[in-house]
């Protein structure tokens, strides 16, 4: 009798190895050999309650150990406002962690633990260019620091864009239908040859619960500022030194402009990169139905030779660019002449930050 159980366990267990697909395969294979490698984040944040006594409150999330030295991506929110950081490891040693750099603006931080290398599993970093809808999208999450756990779906959408905690948008979100749940912020978007494409960050859902519709910040926008947050701290931002304004054909023709559309220079910043360019401010006011504009200043009608139409498109641009590079203007002024003018970027600010 015990033989024949035993028989068919056997039989049944081999069975089931057999009936495995290739995806199937895939999940375990990915799951075995990068699940080591996402972290648990506890941030603990100093509040004060209505006495004004100071109250600890711990949140969670999770981290991809990018580096053997010891670095770790997340999300700016996860460890933001945070007096301590705590991480787990998938071994469940525990590290006390420190934060080397975040910018809000894309919600990504990096974080350090000093853990030998033999204890930290490294998750590679593929890219996030050429992702198609459909494909493959596995997300690996730490949210409790008691194990790892996984969840597979496909890329739904590409080049959305999410609005940050800072409230500047987000371009090229990826979405997903891979469950995001409670604690995987921060944890790598995984595609199915192993290398990371994404960084789990928000769900959308108006009832908190995972209804199938999961962000990830693109690994390359995380590439992008990742070494300047290790060796800086801080993601230096492209700085024109001016306030925009889209002009709009209507508004032209009621300003009785020699130009039907372009951007509006509204304000330029004292010794900023566009006053040392040479570019004009706004000089006086105008109502316009209800609205009342600031007018008088250079009108933009081109970018390094291509037509803009926007304010929104000339500072996602320029965002594209380096502090140093040097942007190529054509402008109308408000007596209707034309000037090309040569702007060098600056760096944006700290207090802008």
């Amino acid at each position: 009798m015990t033989h024949l159980v035993l028989g068919f366990a056997v039989v049944s267990a081999m069975g089931s190895a057999a009936a495995m697909t290739e995806d199937e395969k895939n999940n375990i294979e990915l799951y075995e050999r990068l699940a080591p490698g996402v972290v648990n984040i506890t941030s603990t944040v100093l509040e004060h309650d209505f006495f004004f006594n100071v109250v600890p409150r711990q949140g969670a999330g999770s981290g991809s150990v990018i580096d053997s030295r010891g670095y770790i991506l997340t999300n700016h929110h996860v460890i933001e406002d945070a007096s301590k950081l705590e991480v787990t490891l998938a071994d469940g040693k525990k590290y006390t962690a420190r934060l080397i750099g975040s910018d809000p603006d894309t919600d990504i931080a990096v974080v350090k633990i000093d853990a030998t290398r033999e204890n930290l599993v490294v998750i590679p970093m593929g890219s996030s260019a050429n992702l198609k809808v459909g494909q493959k999208a596995v997300a690996i999450g730490n949210p409790f620091g008691l194990g790892q756990t996984l969840t597979t779906g496909v890329i739904s959408s590409i080049g959305r864009t999410l609005r940050s905690t800072t409230g500047r948008l987000v371009e090229d979100i990826i979405q997903t239908d891979a469950s995001i749940n409670p604690g995987n912020s921060g944890g790598p978007l995984i595609d199915s040859s192993g290398k990371m494409i994404g960084i789990n960050t928000a769900i959308f859902s108006p009832t908190g619960a995972n209804v199938g519709i999961g962000f990830a910040i693109p690994i390359d926008t995380a590439k992008r500022v990742v070494d300047e947050l290790i060796n800086k701290g801080y993601y230096a931002y492209p700085w024109m030194g001016i306030s925009l304004m889209t002009l709009s054909a209507d508004m032209a023709e009621a300003l009785k402009l020699s130009v039907d559309s372009g951007v509006m220079v509204v304000e330029v910043v004292p010794r900023g990169p566009a006053d040392r360019a040479g570019i004009r401010g706004g000089t006086s006011r105008a109502q316009i139905g209800n609205n009342i504009v600031v007018v008088g200043g250079d009108i933009i009608v081109k970018m390094n030779g291509k037509k803009v139409s926007d304010a929104d498109t000339v500072i996602r641009d320029i965002r594209k660019f380096r502090p140093g590079d040097r942007i190529q203007f054509d402008v109308v002024r408000w007596d209707g002449s034309r000037k090309n003018i040569t702007l060098i970027l600056g760096e944006q600010p700290k207090s802008s930050r």
